[in-house]
């Protein structure tokens, strides 16, 4: 039986291993995902989305434009609170801010976060010193502050109302409950793990460590997640029709619950499994009036803040690689023609002194323009 075990191992680390087995799992999220789409938009009417989109109230797509901005404003703390952790204090909060809003969107939106977000957080980081390694952690430090935020919500929000879970995991409301309370036990004991010890906080070797921050600031990346999730939910609340009623907890279950789906499965902007989940989770409203509101949603999370991020890096690009590169290049070149008009003017002579003063004002000697060039 040991060998048969050991065989096994052996045969899953050379043939599929975890990140095989991390690509298999979401292309079986994304598939599930589309079926239940197709499936759940069978005899949706697209005239009755249309007339479901002009019906939303100005004021509420508004201020939930304006919890999306906080969100994402929220998000910047993300990667400025992992170069302070690891010790990266030469950074500003403006390049933190940067890099975490256009990693975020750019690597959502895309697809395969883990590569696509870490590749733009180098391209960043990599101009003010920061080697892979540092930019691993700060991942790391990031996404630590997104589970936990994640889990913290998730557990409160379950353990208040299970129900509104049952509808996407088809889990009794009671084991739901327990869930919830798993999370949140979870984190207590992380806390407890850190307050045990500095020595326990330290995680990797060699060239690859990373302190974990203390149990206070360990609060402060909780409330970090917890604002930021908050004001997408609301978003997504304020979002939601009018009939019937809800609570926000209930919105904000579901819509973690779907955003975690959607993370898992590296869809490009969860595309589909997102979706999916709110529809399934959310079956008391009508279709084409979810499906306005999802659209309203998309737009405002995910369609304008990817412009907005691709126009920022863009021009961040064409300002590093073109622009400046030709200022230095004109630069340089009016100081060679400065020094030639010095040249010209510091060695000219009258025509009644030399018959050769012209030649040799227009042919400075090589080293005094070079001399010209060094004191420049």
């Amino acid at each position: 039986m040991r060998r048969l075990l050991t065989a096994l191992q052996r045969g899953f680390k050379e043939r599929i291993g975890w990140k095989g087995l991390g690509v298999i799992a979401s292309l079986v999220i994304i598939a599930f995902a589309i079926t239940t789409l197709i499936h759940t938009l069978q005899g949706v009417d697209t005239g009755v989305i249309l007339i479901a989109l002009t019906e939303k109230s100005p004021y509420l797509i508004a201020m939930a434009a304006l919890c999306v901005v906080g969100a994402f404003c929220t998000l910047t703390f993300y990667d400025f609170f992992a170069v302070r952790t690891i010790g990266k204090d030469h950074i500003p909060y403006r390049v933190a801010a940067l890099a975490a809003f256009t990693s975020y969107t750019i690597g959502h939106n895309v697809g395969a976060t883990v590569f696509t977000g870490g590749a733009i957080r180098f391209r960043i980081y990599s101009d003010y010193g920061l080697n892979a390694i540092d930019v691993a952690k700060i991942c790391f430090i990031s996404g630590l502050t997104f589970w936990l935020g994640n889990l913290f919500v998730l557990g409160i929000g379950m353990a208040w109302h299970p129900w509104a879970a049952s509808a996407m995991d088809l889990l009794p409301p009671s084991v739901n409950r327990l869930i919830a309370f798993g999370c949140l036990a979870g984190i207590a004991i992380y806390l407890a793990w850190i307050i045990t010890g500095r020595n326990r906080r330290e995680l990797g070797q060699n060239g690859w460590k990373v302190v974990l921050p203390s149990a206070p600031l360990t609060f402060v990346q909780i409330l970090i997640g917890v604002v930021d999730l908050g004001f997408c939910a609301l978003a997504m609340y304020l979002l939601m029709p009018a009939h019937p009623d809800i609570d926000f907890v209930s919105v904000a279950v579901v819509f973690i619950l779907a955003t975690l789906l959607g993370f898992a499965s590296h869809a490009p902007g969860s595309l589909g499994v997102f979706d999916a989940a709110m529809l399934v989770a959310l079956p008391q409203f009508g279709k084409e009036q979810m499906l306005a509101t999802l659209l309203v949603f998309r737009i405002l999370y995910f369609m304008i803040p990817f412009a907005l991020a691709i126009t920022i890096m863009g021009t961040r690009e064409l300002w590093l690689n073109v622009v400046q590169p030709w200022q230095r290049r004109r630069k340089i070149n009016n100081g060679n023609g400065d020094v030639s008009n010095g040249n010209d003017a510091g060695t000219g002579h009258d025509s009644s002194n030399s018959e050769n003063a012209p030649d040799e004002a227009a042919s400075p000697k090589p080293h005094a323009a070079r001399s010209a060039v060094t004191q420049d």
